[in-house]
């Protein structure tokens, strides 16, 4: 059984595959005959609130063919104590797949192991898989040049800067996929936001060879950066810290003078909701670099393709 909780799980050749799929599915989203999932239900289990995940895989799920079922976590036994391990075997006889956003990465574990059917990260402390490959996704179409061939390969050598909380899982994902890609990542963030520990024993464990360099220098990370990447400094679970992050996070503004020191030619992202004032300056945000919110539309086709890709690869 074939799974998809982090980048590596899918060989480069199904990277190409989910890129040129994607643009597929983009293209011809009204008339689409790309129907994997047809007759599957597939569960979406969510232990954190979201907008753009649970709306992209429930119309993702659909579009494909199958019937996306919505399970609040708070809803189920699991809020009253049934063990994950019992959880996944019970959906195991209901769902063809399900797609889980959590905290702890080793629930996703856990489901994967126990149950017996696919298992997708939509999202966990330490990972966030999909939105890296709708990422990439996203500069691909442009840097690409239109040849759907060369999506993967235009990636390789261009340089990224990764700039705020670099030890969160935007950080640690980007950091694993960018070295599998080929491409160069600087991580800059204060003083004690470093990766940590379980990053590079993810590293040691896909045998990848740690290819990222951290700065607490934004203008240094920042110059000659191909695009430029920002999340929330506070994220959910940290509301508690906020006085204390706003505080360490100050000079790690996204804003016009950062990003004029990238290439002239270099896009602003952000997996979004942004916090205007904080990590990214209004600016920066709404102005002509920025393709946040084709990053929020390529969710939905990226991830379908992503479900295709592996829908295929469990039916060999």
């Amino acid at each position: 059984m074939r799974h998809f909780l982090k980048e590596t799980d899918l060989s480069l050749d199904e990277v190409s595959q989910v890129f040129a799929l994607a643009a597929d599915l983009k293209a011809n989203r009204a008339n689409s005959a790309c129907k994997p999932l047809s007759g599957e239900s597939w569960g979406l289990l969510f232990f954190k609130k979201s907008t753009r995940t649970r709306v992209s895989f429930q119309v993702g799920v659909h579009e494909l063919g199958g019937h996306p079922v919505m399970l609040n976590a708070e809803d189920m036994q699991l809020a009253r104590g049934e063990t994950p391990e019992d959880t996944a075997k019970v959906l195991s006889r209901y769902l063809h797949g399900v797609v889980i956003r959590c905290h702890e990465h080793s629930l996703l574990e856990t489901f994967a192991q126990k149950g017996t059917i696919p298992v997708v990260n939509a999202l966990s402390d330490f990972l966030h898989p999909c939105q890296f490959y709708t990422d990439m996704f996203t500069l691909a179409e442009r840097w690409s040049g239109g040849d759907v061939g060369k999506m993967a390969s235009c990636l390789r050598g261009r340089k990224i800067a990764f700039v705020g909380d670099t030890a969160c899982n935007m950080g640690n994902t980007f950091a694993l996929g960018c070295a599998y890609l080929g491409m160069e990542i600087v991580l800059c963030g204060p003083a004690g936001y470093e990766p940590q520990k379980a990053l590079y024993e993810q590293f040691a464990a896909d045998g990848i060879e740690p290819k990222f360099s951290f700065t607490t220098d934004p203008e240094a990370a920042a110059k000659g950066a191909d695009m430029i990447y920002t999340d929330v400094w506070v994220s959910m679970g940290m509301e508690e810290e906020k006085a204390r992050r706003l505080k360490e996070f100050r000079g790690y503004q996204v804003d016009e003078h950062l990003m004029s020191l990238a290439k002239p030619d270099a896009f602003f992202m952000h997996c979004l909701p942004a916090h205007i004032g904080e990590e990214v300056s209004a600016g920066v945000l709404n102005g002509p670099q920025s393709i946040v919110f084709d990053q929020a539309e390529n969710r939905l086709h990226t991830q379908k393709a992503i479900l295709a890709v592996l829908a295929a690869a469990n039916k060999r």
